[in-house]
């Protein structure tokens, strides 16, 4: 059997998407492709990070023959302000997702739309924070909860609570370096306020405030909203589901939800198996009702209830041009614009839900917990009786699709462990049969890999063949957002892919019964990444900065994913990049960011377009922290 012959190849799916595009130009329908064919070339100004437009003495741009704008700031200060203000927003956008999960842990009571799915989680981390367990109605401890969440965005004084979860180690780097996030919301807003014309135009105080902004993200608001998501609605564990184009079916009503806040896609699942609704749809002619997800909404449902993955960020476009979209229902995050305008060439209702996320040429229901289920089954109504639009002669769904299991939580991953361990039994729960797999050399290390997709990139091309190249050589691949969906496209997450791998990595999947490729979830679940470096470290008894894995962003491409890497490396992770920040223009910025930052937290951003090189890098620096270890 050929090497890899079970995969989905990127060539296949490009064969899809042009097939699509044909279908689309039937109606008139935009594309990305073609946007990005109009916006070519880029401004060269904004990829360097040297243009400034904080105030309305400009804009000003720096050149040879003006290299310094008009308050007298230089290009350094320049590309720093614009790179922690990119941070600042990326970091206010999954903390507000976080800020948002608190808010319905906060609506949450008996029978009503969202209740608590795990107490054992609500308990476990009331104690973390110091609130009084005993006695307490699960309720009222989860209100209780919620709302000391809701204090870390603002509260005067003190810092993260979650970043008690690091070794002692990292929390004395993060005290040091003076980069311990305090409230959240003073982290964006200081950041803002650093930008403001006529305020820091240092580099390195730039970049201090941009490592200290991400981790009020990773420590702060992501690991609330991962770990607040799984109190509502169930700690993920492992389950089967399929991902790619062909999980559409073409004679059911197909709902796809796209976006990242679960609360609004748990409803529109739940609503979906209503026996009303079913009946509903039988009589419109439909077999069913089939939810599947786009983007990491997509992830958050699948490894809470098994619901296919259609696919990733570029592909939402996609599902459309299949002609068998009912109904395309978004919250918020990663969401084009152009899928008004798109759904209008066929019968798909865009459906946008959320006041943050307003758009045009769509209908919008606005979403709260409070009528959480009366809009979820209007929305899914909606679509049922949509489907009569249908037009046959447009249906076309790619027929492909892979297997995978998917939803590997840290207590997940421990419960895998602790299945094969032989340890004593005061081992369980722990990470160390992983520990003693990497020192035994079977194996290499891990390599942590995020992130969106971009034009700029093939898509999917560095995610997949990334991946391959590593697992050959015993480096086990953890993924979450829109690079798990890559994997799971191809089929990286379906156990049977195991027999490819590097012999080491072949006998932990069977040893374990994992697919190579661990699924941990959506993009805010980086923040489970974080947490499972600090256990893999304090069971070890080193720093997170020691352990031989790496993080890798391929085809990144929004502010979120800036503000990831900033806490990802600040966390001790090395992070190697595929496209390039804004910020090239500044030799300063950029020796801070890929080098001297190594000084203050133990890790740095390396930057590579060449794709073809960036495994090698990666294992090479795995292998070095082996060395260090005396492994």
């Amino acid at each position: 059997m050929k090497d890899w012959e079970r995969l989905t190849t990127v060539e296949e799916m490009e064969a899809a998407t042009a097939s699509l595009l044909e279908n689309g130009k039937k109606v008139g329908a935009d594309s990305w492709q073609q946007r990005v064919k109009n916006q070519t070339p880029h401004c060269g100004f904004g990829e360097s990070g040297t243009c400034c437009r904080i105030c309305s003495m400009g804009p000003c741009r720096i050149t040879p023959k003006a290299p310094r704008g008009i308050c007298g700031c230089d290009v350094h200060g320049i590309v720093g302000r614009n790179y922690l203000r990119f941070t600042a927003g990326g970091a206010a956008t999954h903390s507000d997702h976080g800020r948002a999960i608190c808010h319905t842990l906060y609506s949450t009571k008996e029978g009503g739309n969202y209740q608590v799915k795990d107490p054992e989680k609500l308990i476990r981390i009331a104690k973390e924070w110091g609130i009084e367990t005993e006695g307490k109605d699960i309720y009222d401890l989860a209100h209780e909860v919620a709302e000391t969440g809701l204090m870390e965005y603002g509260k005067p004084f003190g810092t993260q609570r979650f970043l008690k979860r690091a070794p002692q180690a990292r929390q004395e780097i993060w005290h040091r370096e003076g980069i311990e996030p305090r409230a959240i919301d003073r982290e964006v807003s200081q950041s803002m306020h650093m930008t403001h014309m006529g305020c820091s135009s240092l580099p390195e105080a730039l970049i201090r405030q941009s490592l200290r902004a991400g981790l009020s993200d990773g420590w702060g608001g992501s690991m609330m909203g991962t770990e607040f998501s799984d109190v509502l609605f169930g700690t993920p564990k492992p389950v089967d589901t399929e991902a790619n184009l062909g999980v559409m079916e073409k004679d059911m009503v197909n709902i796809i939800v796209h976006g990242h806040d679960p609360s609004l896609s748990e409803m529109i699942v739940f609503y979906a198996q209503d026996p009303e609704m079913i009946a509903l749809a039988k009589a419109e002619g439909a077999k069913g009702i089939n939810v599947a997800g786009v983007c990491c909404t997509s992830n958050e449902v699948a490894m809470r209830h098994g619901i296919p993955m259609a696919g990733n960020f570029l592909q939402q476009e996609n599902v459309v041009l299949t002609g068998a979209c009912e109904a395309i229902v978004v919250d918020v995050q990663c969401i084009f614009p152009a899928l008004g305008p798109l759904s209008k060439c066929f019968h798909t209702k865009f459906v946008t839900t959320s006041p943050i996320a307003q758009m045009p040429d769509s209908e919008y229901i606005e979403f709260h917990e409070e009528t959480a289920g009366e809009k979820a089954k209007a929305i899914v109504k909606l679509a049922v009786e949509n489907f009569k639009n249908r037009k046959p002669e447009l249906v076309n769904i790619p027929q492909m699709k892979q297997k995978a299991t998917v939803g590997y939580s840290v207590e997940a991953i421990k419960k895998c462990l602790d299945g094969v361990t032989n340890s004593h039994v005061d081992e369980l729960n722990t990470m160390k049969p992983l520990i003693e797999c990497i020192k035994a050399g079977v194996i290499r290390g891990a390599v942590a890999m995020v992130g969106c997709n971009n034009p700029r990139i093939r898509p999917d091309y560095a995610h997949i063949e990334l991946m391959k190249k590593l697992l050959e050589n015993d480096i086990l691949v953890i993924v979450s957002g829109c690079a798990a969906q890559a994997a799971a496209k191809a089929g990286l997450m379906d156990k049977a892919s195991a027999q490819y791998c590097g012999e080491g990595i072949r006998r932990v999947c069977k040893l374990v019964d994992i697919p190579p490729v661990l699924h941990m979830g959506s993009c805010v679940d980086i923040s489970r990444m974080m947490v499972l470096a600090a256990d893999i470290a304090k069971d070890w008894g080193i720093d997170i900065c020691q352990i031989p894995v790496v993080g890798c962003a391929p085809e990144w491409m929004s502010e979120k994913a800036v503000s990831i890497g900033n806490y990802v490396v600040a966390s001790g992770i090395d992070t190697f990049l595929g496209v390039e920040p804004y910020t090239k223009g500044s030799s300063e910025v950029v020796g801070l960011l890929q080098g001297g930052i190594r000084d203050w937290v133990g890790a740095n951003f390396t930057v590579e377009l060449d794709i073809e090189k960036l495994p090698d890098l990666m294992m090479q620096r795995i292998e070095e922290k082996r060395a260090a270890l005396g492994i």
